[in-house]
């Protein structure tokens, strides 16, 4: 499913047009982004979890050169799917 069509069938479900939720849809992920931005993990009890993990400095191999090249330490997002997504 991509965005489109996740548009249409919120829209269906919620009985709106496909603009309402597709205005909807985008102010809840960019809300989403935003705060996983500022550090703060997101938290949709049993759909998903996302949470931010620091990933230390590391030294690494460059594959065409063989250089030895230091990685800076870094935050990431992670991502944890709920209960509801079980198949």
């Amino acid at each position: 499913m991509n965005k489109l069509e996740l548009v249409k069938a919120v829209a269906a479900k919620a009985e709106v047009s496909n603009a309402v939720a597709a205005k909807v849809i985008d102010a809840a992920l960019e809300a989403a982004v935003e705060a996983v931005k500022k550090g703060e993990g997101v938290q949709l009890i049993g759909y998903a979890t996302i949470a931010v993990a620091q990933k230390p400095a590391r030294q690494a191999k460059n594959p065409r050169t063989g250089a030895i090249i230091n990685v800076p330490a870094k935050k990431v997002a992670k991502a944890k799917l709920g209960a509801k997504f079980a198949l």
